[in-house]
């Protein structure tokens, strides 16, 4: 089935060359020039993935975002801007992008983090189709609010995670007892072109364990299998 994408673009001069190469990689695109005209569109008919400029004309292209991650947490979002500082990326993700990619942008590039984010997406959507929780140790997983809850002493506790947390988790989660390579994690829940260091990784396994692994009774677990990657055990493992 075809991907739809929704680009919000207000410079033809980088909208219309996209607009072929994003067609051509048999995709839908739905263009549009401005914020508004943007949220109307997506609650009018949500797209599998929104590329989203920084600058519009009507709202600022942040604003677009928190408002889209809102009433859509599930959509996929790319920000596309000129502003490539670090605090201005930091400030992107904050607001609710899943990737932030800096102009000019090599089509190519862009298209390959496009298809990773849509491929990610249906990843994550076939291990729940319906929007059911996932559930195990004590743990809940809302997929279509994006939302976590840990059971912590008998009571039901919202734990707030960030995108790539939620992600990483789900996916754990969906296949418990599975070990995950650390390569293939890095795939799904970051990029499929990702090269270099997966110390991130590292990282976000041990927030999450500090999050939510910990708090429940007995203590559930991200095993570390050496030399390997990941998975998730429900029940106390015997080794880690």
């Amino acid at each position: 089935m075809t991907s739809a994408v929704l680009l919000v673009e207000d410079d033809e001069r980088i909208s219309e060359p996209l607009i072929r190469v994003l067609r051509a990689e048999q995709l839908d695109v739905t263009h549009v020039a401005a914020g508004e005209p943007a949220l109307a569109s997506v609650d009018d008919s949500t797209p599998d993935l929104v590329l989203l400029d920084l600058t519009l004309p009507d709202i600022d292209g942040l604003d677009v975002c928190r408002r889209l991650r809102t009433d859509h947490p599930a959509l996929p979002i790319i920000m596309l801007t000129a502003r490539a500082e670090e605090m201005d990326v930091i400030v992107g993700l904050g607001a609710g992008a899943d990737d932030y990619v800096a102009k000019p942008f090599r089509l190519a590039e862009l298209v390959a983090r496009i298809k990773a984010r849509l491929r990610v997406a249906g990843q994550i959507a076939a291990v729940a189709p319906t929007g059911a929780p996932l559930a195990g140790a004590e743990i809940a997983l809302h997929p279509s609010s994006r939302r976590c809850f840990v059971s912590d002493g008998g009571e039901e506790t919202e734990v707030e995670l960030t995108s790539k947390e939620f992600d990483l988790l789900r996916l754990l989660m969906g296949q418990p007892g599975h070990t995950f390579k650390r390569d293939d994690i890095m795939s799904e829940v970051w990029d499929e072109n990702w090269w270099g260091s997966t110390r991130t990784l590292d990282t976000h396994v041990s927030t999450l364990r500090k999050k939510i692994l910990d708090r429940t009774d007995p203590p559930s677990k991200i095993v570390t299998v050496r030399g390997v990657g990941f998975r998730f055990e429900p029940e106390p493992a015997q080794a880690s």
